[in-house]
């Protein structure tokens, strides 16, 4: 009986240790994924802040330029938009210079101005060249217009660096994780070898063999998935709570995804690595398992 004890608790432990390493894993994997979607969604939120701003004529009438205003709001291309009109601009710049330059003029020098915030697709060197040219031919409106370019260049670039550094980075985690987990996998199948062996001799199939194997691997991609996506939400919750509106940056909705993501690749790793693991000792001779 004790024997009997001592053998369940060491499979109990195997389990056990097995299921937390291929936990550590997914959650790895899960990590990046998050890495992943906030330099995405942050590349997004800064292009979209860009400030496109189109200078109004100073003799054109205020229903003019919200009737405008609101045409834009309908292209696909625009975000939102924003109007300011000169008295509100004389005032921003009045806070800035700390004294009124109104009173030393004698006159309002500012334009009314629309500010322009485009959709982050539309928000690239090109597109904006083009839409430029739109804005000062499309209409009798617009005098200039006006945007940091060597800022609009800068994002750009450094977007593409950086998309290009995760790309690659997260193929290598994800090489790596694949084969720790691999390597899990197939200690804890030599763990049985001679279990497998001793089927094989009572003339078990290889397909009634493998199943119960192949099931066990299932569920335990499952169970370690439920484990990896339980710390990765206390994660994102204390970099919430300590970065500040991360989760208003990322919706729920892909982050429900990226669980998903991750329950799939448990169920899915697992099951692979299993399925080549247990053929492997399906074909070994009895000779071979000492070695």
């Amino acid at each position: 009986m004790e024997k009997k004890s001592n053998i369940k608790s060491k499979i109990r432990g195997a389990y056990l240790t097995s299921l937390i390493s291929i936990s550590l894993v997914l959650l790895l994997l899960g990590i990046v994924g998050l890495l992943i979607l906030n330099a995405q969604v942050l590349s997004q939120y800064v292009k979209e802040n860009l400030c496109f701003s189109l200078i109004i004529k100073n003799d054109v009438k205020e229903p003019d330029i919200k009737q405008y205003q609101k045409n834009l709001d309908t292209y696909k291309y625009i975000k939102s938009t924003e109007y300011i009109t000169k008295e509100d601009a004389a005032l921003s710049l009045q806070d800035e210079l700390g004294e009124d330059f109104l009173e030393t003029l004698g006159y309002n020098p500012l334009s009314p101005t629309i500010n322009v915030y485009l959709n982050s697709d539309y928000a690239n060197p090109d597109s904006i060249t083009m839409l430029e040219t739109f804005f000062l031919t499309d209409t009798n409106l617009v005098s200039e217009v006006s945007y940091q370019q060597n800022l609009v260049h800068l994002i750009n670039d450094n977007v593409r660096k950086i998309s290009v550094i995760f790309l690659f980075f997260s193929i290598a985690l994800f090489l790596i994780s694949f084969a720790l987990l691999n390597n899990t996998i197939r200690l804890m199948i030599y763990s049985k070898r001679f279990i497998i062996n001793t089927m094989k001799l009572v003339g078990a199939k290889r397909n009634f063999i493998r199943k119960p194997f192949l099931i066990t691997g299932a569920l335990q991609g499952f169970f370690s998935a439920l484990i990896a996506i339980a710390v990765l939400s206390v994660i994102v919750y204390f970099m919430d709570n300590q970065i500040g509106n991360m989760l208003s940056l990322i919706d729920y909705k892909t982050l429900g995804l990226l669980f998903a993501i991750v329950m799939l690749l448990g169920i899915l790793l697992t099951f692979v690595s299993t399925y080549f693991s247990i053929n492997k000792y399906l074909r070994l001779k009895s000779a071979n398992l000492y070695y």
